[in-house]
Order: C-alpha cells, then structure tokens, then sequence
C-alpha cells in the first residue's frame, strides 16, 4: 500500500528533509558538501527504507522558526531539526511528531572562568537565544518562578547566538544541552567553555511530518522504532549481527502494509546501524563532543528509550 507523501518522494528520487543550518552532531554539512548528524541519520533511515538508497535526500537547512512552516508549505516530507516535542507545536500546526529522537533539556554554556555555576546566578543578564525555539519561554518559566528575570537576545540563526554569546555581549548562550555541546566545539577554544550541570527543561526532540497522510506518518515512526528495537536486540542477545538479521527478519513482512517491500527493515540497518550506532558516531564518547547518553540510553540501562515489538 502506496501513500501520497510516498509516491511524491519516490517519483522525485530523494527525500526533502529540513534540517538546521548547522549543529554539531545533529545536522552539520561538511567541507566536502556532506551532512552528518544524529538527525541526519534518522532521515537517511527514513530515505533507505522508502527508496533504497540512504543518500537520496535533498537537505533543506533552515531557521528555526522556519523548521514546522516549509514542512506545513509542502517544501518538505520530514523536519529532522533539533526540533523539541510540543503540545502547542501539534495542536496550533497540522503536524504529526514520528517519535523522539534525542531527549535533552534547555542548559547554559557559559565562560568557564566566569564563577558562574547555577543559573540563579544570570539572573539580570543578557542571555542569548536563538529565535524561533523554546528557549525564551522556558527562560521566562524557570526565572519567573523563583521571582526572577533574565534579558533573552533573540538571534536569527545559530551562527548569529553563538557570535553574539562569544562576543561577551551576553553571559550565557541558552539551547538544548546536546546543541550546545555542539556548538562549544565551534569555537576557537572549547576548553574556555563550559556547559553548567542544570537543565531548566524537558526538550524531547522528534522528527515531525505533516498530519496529512497517516501512512506516511506510520512509516517514519516505525524506521525509528527500528533503530531502537534492534539495539535492544544486540544489547540482549550480545551476537549483534544475529541479533539485527533477526530484527529485520520480524520487521521486514509488515513492510507491504506501509508502503514498502520486505526488505526495507534490513536496508535501514545495513546504511545506519541501530540507534546506538547513530549517538555514539555523532555525540559519544569517541567524538569531540563526548556526549554521554543519559537518557539515550535504551530503557534497560537506566534510559527513556523503550523497544516497541516488532513482531
């Protein structure tokens, strides 16, 4: 069973994706033209599943009050964009969240010399943000609370924060902590830099698709479910290979009844790997933004990432 998002990205031969206009370890083009990122890979899973190829995707880096309009304008099938999971995001847009691909929480990069180490102690500050985001909101939210304020400066782009917290114009630099480890590694020395320990937020980041055509959002939740279901599988098992034959073998027959053969369960994996493969590429430990998982971790050690069955 074909649906329309479907037959549109596979009579056009690649996936139109927003992604950011660059983030480390989420979605980042490099010198030679290649993006990478975590949420890159979640769109070349969704692209290896719907057509066969992992590379057949037109990335479209966006601001990110852009991230939700071009997918709602059509320019788009899937927004994979450090884009956080909100009740007003899919009550007041016609948009479906697919699934949660990094949780993360709104944190503070701050100048490692300045003595600052709670976010009480910004307070009355100058406070960078990016606009478009949650960060001012949650910002008002937390401050306001404890009978105190902050100043947000709205950028319009990630470049724009991040010149405008490095200038000293403002005290701090305010995105989702798994983003601004990311964007400390963007500057000229990282060291001088730190991410303070408190999260003011719970940002659930998700890939979004239009709520159009319920198909097609089926089919992008269950390529992610794939990823995490058979990380479970490896982690349980400890055969790896055994165990993501054997993920793909119970994926693959429910693939007619989403739009796609029987093979696409084991596309997917064979182009990205499972979830795990995709952090620890992009944000663990072996990268220079050594993220550690916390609550990526599969459900299992102590994580919020839950395998649905795939049977």
């Amino acid at each position: 069973m074909n649906t329309p998002t479907l037959d549109d990205v596979r009579r056009r031969g690649a996936l139109r994706t927003v992604v950011s206009r660059g983030i480390r370890g989420l979605s980042q083009r490099s010198d030679d033209g290649r993006w990478t990122g975590l949420d890159t890979d979640v769109a070349r899973a969704v692209a290896a599943a719907a057509l066969g190829d992992a590379e057949a995707v037109d990335w479209l880096p966006s601001d990110p009050a852009d991230r939700l309009p071009r997918l709602v304008a059509g320019e788009a099938e899937l927004t994979v964009c450090n884009l956080s999971w909100t009740l007003g995001r899919e009550a007041t847009s016609p948009v479906l969240f697919a699934g949660v691909t990094c949780y993360d929480g709104e944190g503070f990069l701050v100048a490692a010399d300045n003595g600052v180490e709670h976010p009480e102690q910004l307070a009355g500050r100058r406070l960078a943000v990016q606009a478009g985001t949650t960060s001012a909101t949650n910002l008002a939210s937390w401050y306001g609370s404890r009978g105190l304020s902050v100043e947000p400066v709205a950028f319009p782009t990630p470049a724009e924060a991040l010149a405008g917290y490095a200038s000293g114009d403002c005290a701090a630099y305010v995105l989702d902590r798994v983003a601004l480890a990311g964007e400390r590694a963007a500057l000229p020395d990282p060291s001088a830099h730190r991410i303070l320990d408190t999260a003011i937020s719970r940002e659930p980041m998700a890939a979004a698709v239009r709520d159009d055509d319920p198909s097609w959002f089926r089919l992008c939740r269950w390529v992610l479910q794939l990823l995490i279901s058979a990380e479970h599988q490896a982690d349980e098992s400890g055969e790896r290979e055994k165990a993501l034959a054997q993920a793909a073998e119970a994926a693959g027959p429910h693939g007619p009844a989403i739009g796609l053969d029987e093979d696409w369960a084991a596309r997917v994996l064979s182009a990205v790997g499972t979830y795990g493969d995709l952090y620890e590429r992009n944000l663990g430990t072996a990268t220079p933004l050594a993220v550690p998982r916390g609550l990526n971790e599969l459900w299992t050690r102590g994580g919020l990432h839950y395998a649905v069955p795939l049977h």
